[in-house]
């Protein structure tokens, strides 16, 4: 099963998840079901569908295909071993989340975590709670 990686292709074997590979960048459609699967733990596709279904217009035969493209890739389980399938994410949240976000930092920010941090504070309204923990962040930065 081959995959776009970085524009080229790679070779991921069907037996072996995320984990154990490369990472490879979910789709936008892929991360809105992770974070329903992260959040969930495990979920049949119907519940996956009924939370996706809760934001924008999308069918069940969708969500459905999605979801076994993504068994196919790696980035989750599925237990059929009941007559409704069950599925739970295979891929570690914050590990996909520090992927994307170096990838981000990468593409749009020239490699410096300094300009988004600008450019994210610059254009929302960080709470008290959350400049508390930027600043505790920083103090721990200059410590090491």
């Amino acid at each position: 099963m081959f995959f776009i990686r970085n524009w080229s292709y790679i070779r991921v074997p069907k037996d072996q998840t995320m984990s154990n590979n490369k990472l490879i960048k979910p789709t936008e459609s892929e991360l809105e079901i992770l974070q329903i699967l992260w959040s969930k733990g495990l979920a049949t596709v119907r519940e996956v569908h009924e939370g996706l279904a809760a934001s924008k217009d999308v069918g069940y035969t969708t969500t459905l295909k999605l979801m076994q493209i993504m068994n196919e890739k790696g980035l989750v389980k599925r237990d059929d071993s009941m007559r409704t399938h069950v599925y739970q994410a295979a891929v570690n949240k914050e590990r996909t989340q520090k992927h994307l976000l170096n990838k981000m930092i990468d593409s749009l920010f020239g490699g410096s975590p300094t300009q988004l941090v600008i450019q994210a504070l610059g254009e929302t309204k960080a709470s008290p709670e959350e400049i508390e923990k930027i600043q505790a962040l920083l103090n721990d930065l200059k410590k090491q």
